[in-house]
């Protein structure tokens, strides 16, 4: 039975590394990362200890979005390689054990995918039904929806007097999820991947797929131009439909795993999206704890973060998907900043910290996922000009506050330097020499400065790195069912400076102690673990010894205590 359970569930086990290949490693020169880079990067990851490499997007692409505006889901990107440079990296994962993960991005496409191109001819082409059309309202947009990087979601389209829906970028056209012909063209694309052998899919925000029946008007009680239609197309009405098809279409017959990112998405549906009987994901991305620093005014209205709110919410999603669904643990990724930069402090306590917040996510309940470069400490980035920063999201966000509202520039890059996407997009920082070692040629966006110290031949070569640290974490996940099965509990949810929890399985408990602060905190062992057979699993300072009835905690201290009944 354990061993059936093991196989089925492999994705529970694994730790996951995603790879940004943009900014990983340039094997030719032209100052971008690409899929022989990676290839020569692998042993490093091997040696890291991950499982599962999840890769963001590679398919052809003009690059409007950085590889989220595919043009070609069946062709590598010119800038990563060949097909055949992927089929190798596939290859050399699976040689050395480790299972690959792409990126499914099919809420949109580039509108430069041949599906567009035929759509935009006519009203009548075979493929018009494939993207959202509608004819303008009163002189205007069809509704009054905001793209997510700023302006209205609609398109006009002169050569047929018709709007197209982009919840994105205009060059990222929305497909038209209710066309049962489109969605047979994704499952089957689905199935050309997963042939060829890959291990599952990361899904771009998938639960936007399904649209409400008539795309209407989202509420504007203050007279806004465009305001946010998410209401109508987060978990839309047909989503689990579509997702159930999915899985009976595409996935049923392979032992691969799903994970869909999911904006605007609760514990409550989050059940639903990851209950294993009903077949649609095995893990869903939500956002919520990546919001608690944003104020009224969204992301860029930038807030301090309540240590209480991080611990109400990640205790919600804990204890919410325990007996129903599963996890994915993450602090930070290729859309959010540096992780050590936002929950840790980057300058005195950088190692310290980052080791404490790897500490903390490890340690939950769920599927841990590292994100290139977390894993020896790599911070946010503060380029002097906006010229510097290449992220769309970012440059429209300024353009939109500085140039069109006259909002005072420093004000709005103190914004980007906290939340701008670059800041996880800067390259690799390999060594200390010339671009950090990623290219030999001009990076495609500037390296860090920091590189010099902050690299991972550094980090290799000193046994006390944050880089063997995690090596630690993810070797105890393979050697202890309780890191991966045990039931979560919070202890002292008020304080404000620690967070200490407890996962319980059969005779065995896991005490984790984090200091999210810089100064020195006590905690009071409670009466009922005192006296018991303790001893540290794995600590960021010298370890300590077994705990009596009270614990000091110096500056960004984890410790997690093995107690045996």
């Amino acid at each position: 039975m354990w061993s059936d359970f093991h196989e089925k569930h492999w994705w529970k086990e694994s730790v996951i590394y995603q790879i940004y290949p943009r900014s990983f490693m340039d094997s030719n020169g032209d100052g971008i990362g690409d899929i022989p880079g990676i290839i020569s990067k692998l042993n490093y990851l091997k040696d890291l200890g991950v499982d599962v490499i999840w890769l963001s997007p590679v398919y052809k692409s003009p690059n409007d979005d950085n590889g989220y505006d595919i043009s070609d889901y069946r062709e590598i990107m010119d800038d990563f390689g060949t097909m055949a440079d992927w089929e190798l990296l596939l290859k050399e994962m699976h040689d050395r054990g480790m299972k690959l993960i792409m990126d499914l991005v099919v809420n949109h496409s580039s509108d430069e995918h041949q599906w567009f191109v035929e759509s935009r001819k006519s009203k009548d082409n075979p493929y018009r039904d494939y993207y959202i059309w509608r004819p303008g309202k009163d002189g205007k947009e069809p509704n009054n929806w905001q793209s997510t990087f700023s302006g209205s979601a609609w398109q006009y389209d002169e050569n047929t007097d018709e709007y197209y829906l982009h919840i994105f970028s205009k060059k990222q056209p929305d497909l038209n999820w209710e066309n049962p012909k489109l969605r047979q063209e994704v499952y089957d694309m689905m199935k050309f991947w997963l042939d060829k052998g890959i291990d599952g899919f990361r899904m771009d925000v998938i639960n936007f797929i399904s649209k409400v029946d008539g795309l209407p008007d989202a509420p504007n009680p203050h007279g806004k131009k465009y305001v946010s239609g998410s209401r109508h197309f987060m978990n839309g009405p047909k989503i689990h439909d579509y997702l159930q098809e999915m899985h009976g279409e595409a996935l049923a017959d392979y032992n691969v795993m799903t994970v869909g990112e999911m904006p605007g998405v609760n514990v409550e549906q989050a059940k639903l999206y990851t209950d294993e009987s009903r077949n649609e994901v095995n893990m869903v991305f939500q956002f919520e704890h990546v919001d608690l620093d944003s104020g009224p005014g969204g992301k860029w209205d930038l807030k301090p973060l309540k240590l209480t709110d991080l611990k109400n919410n990640f205790t919600k999603w804990q204890t919410g998907l325990e007996e129903i669904g599963w996890n994915s643990l993450y602090l930070n990724n290729h859309d959010q900043p540096r992780m050590v930069s936002r929950f840790g402090n980057d300058q005195q306590y950088r190692i310290e910290s980052a080791k404490m917040l790897a500490t903390f996510l490890h340690m939950l309940k769920g599927t841990p996922y590292i994100y290139q470069g977390e894993e020896i400490g790599m911070t946010n980035v503060r380029f002097d000009s906006i010229d510097d920063y290449k992220d769309i999201e970012t440059l429209n966000m300024y353009n939109e506050k500085v140039n069109q509202n006259g909002e005072d520039p420093a004000k709005v890059m103190e914004s980007i330097y906290v939340k701008g996407r670059d800041n996880a997009r800067t390259p690799f920082q390999w060594d200390n020499s010339e671009h950090g070692g990623f290219t030999a040629g001009t990076p495609w966006i500037q390296v860090n400065p920091n590189y010099t110290e902050i690299n991972a031949r550094q980090a290799v070569n000193d046994e006390n790195s944050i880089y063997h640290y995690y090596r630690q974490l993810i070797q105890l996940r393979k050697e202890h069912p309780i890191i991966v099965h045990g039931r979560y509990d919070i202890l002292v949810p008020e304080d404000e400076s620690i967070y200490v929890y407890t996962r319980t399985l059969e005779f065995q408990k896991l005490l984790v102690l984090l200091n999210f602060t810089d100064k020195e905190q006590g905690f009071a062992v409670p009466v009922e673990l005192q006296g018991k057979k303790n001893e540290i699993l794995i600590s960021n300072y010298d370890a300590g010894e077994a705990y009596g009835s009270d614990v000091s905690l110096r500056p960004y201290e984890a410790i997690v205590y093995l107690i045996e009944d």
